[in-house]
């Protein structure tokens, strides 16, 4: 990692992380001196290059943000960015980051992981991290492949994917991530494209403000080992007509006439897409990424087919709720002050609390 010119913060006590100075920082700040190794034509140097870009917009010194990653290809991230970071363990990047954000709720902790690597070995780490609403931002490269180990199937691999390990088809079901967030409580959940900058830096910046757990899936192309898995959602000619672009408070319509609606079937389950023409317009759903039941949002999630038709991009859930980080550092208060007399009576107090021995 870059040696940094640091000067530590001491993120003192109490339940809310201290205000940060503002500073002002610009894209070569963010750049490492470390070259940057991945196969030529990867998604992965466009990822990096709207964080980089993106990064000065939150005013915060470089000491303050750290990269945590796990194992992949994605997982090299820590060494392009100019701030704190660790090339950690295989899908246990929540967890080095869950420590992390709890004892320094002055730095702003970010997770980079990709569908293996979250999803397989580490999908137990990413769940709690999600349901105990950890303050962290975790950013998951969507390949649906192992770029890393040289094209196996991952756990996003549709059903009867030709790979190295699965050479006449996987016969596993894919997560969808989105879903599987969602279904984790999770109050922060995005989606957006690995070439589309603009739309990217958007979500980060959405997700830059959330307290609390912001996951974010980045569809990612691996042009080795998984090339276009995503085109119809780029292509001029077909991205118009298959992406659902969520807007928060913006009827669901789309199509490059806006020919498509989507919309909540009377006594149905769910959403549906339907030619726009074919109902009144106050049938069409108005896309609210508040609302606290999470159904909506995960029901949003469903509507993809596996050509990825109707693919919706953009902040799926925005909700607030109490970050496990402020719950356990009000717990840990709590507990100080009842210990505010003599610390050594108060520890044989507690340690002759209960049942005891006494060894002679």
């Amino acid at each position: 990692m870059p040696e940094i010119p640091l000067k530590p913060s001491n993120p003192g006590e109490g339940a809310s992380p201290p205000s940060r100075s503002p500073v002002k920082l610009a894209m070569k700040d963010f750049k490492s001196d470390q070259e940057v190794r991945w196969c030529p034509g990867c998604g992965d140097y466009a990822i990096l290059a709207a964080v980089q870009s993106f990064m000065p917009e939150l005013q915060i010194p470089r000491e303050n943000i750290v990269f945590v990653s796990g194992i992949g290809c994605s997982s090299r991230f820590p060494y392009y960015m100019n701030t704190y970071g660790m090339h950690s363990i295989h899908g246990r990047a929540p967890a080095i980051a869950t420590g992390l954000s709890v004892s320094r709720p002055d730095l702003s902790v970010w997770i980079v992981t990709g569908d293996g690597d979250a999803l397989s070995i580490g999908g137990n780490h990413l769940i709690h991290a999600l349901r105990r609403n950890v303050n962290v931002k975790i950013l998951l490269f969507n390949n649906k492949i192992y770029g890393l180990t040289k094209g196996q199937y991952s756990p996003t691999s549709e059903i009867g994917k030709i790979t190295k390990s699965t050479p006449v088809g996987s016969a596993d079901s894919p997560f969808n991530p989105i879903s599987l967030a969602l279904g984790a409580e999770a109050t922060f959940v995005a989606r957006t494209l690995d070439t589309d900058r603009k739309h990217l830096q958007s979500v980060l910046r959405s997700a830059a403000t959330h307290e609390g757990s912001a996951f974010v899936e980045i569809y990612q192309n691996c042009n080795i080992f998984n090339d276009n898995a995503f085109d119809t959602l780029k292509e001029p000619a077909t991205r118009d007509d298959y992406t659902i672009r969520l807007e928060h408070g913006q009827p669901l319509t789309f199509g490059a006439e806006n020919q498509w609606s989507v919309i909540n079937p009377p006594g149905g389950f769910g959403l549906r897409v339907v030619p726009t023409d074919s109902v009144d317009p106050g049938e069409i759903v108005i896309h609210d990424e508040t609302v606290e039941e999470p159904a909506y949002a995960f029901a949003l999630s469903r509507l993809p087919g596996e050509d990825l038709r109707n693919t919706p991009i953009g902040v799926f859930r925005k909700v607030a709720r109490n970050s496990y980080d402020t719950i356990v550092r009000e717990q840990l208060d709590t507990a100080k002050s009842k210990l505010a007399g003599d610390p050594e009576q108060e520890l044989a107090a507690l340690l002759g609390a209960g049942d005891t021995w006494t060894i002679l």
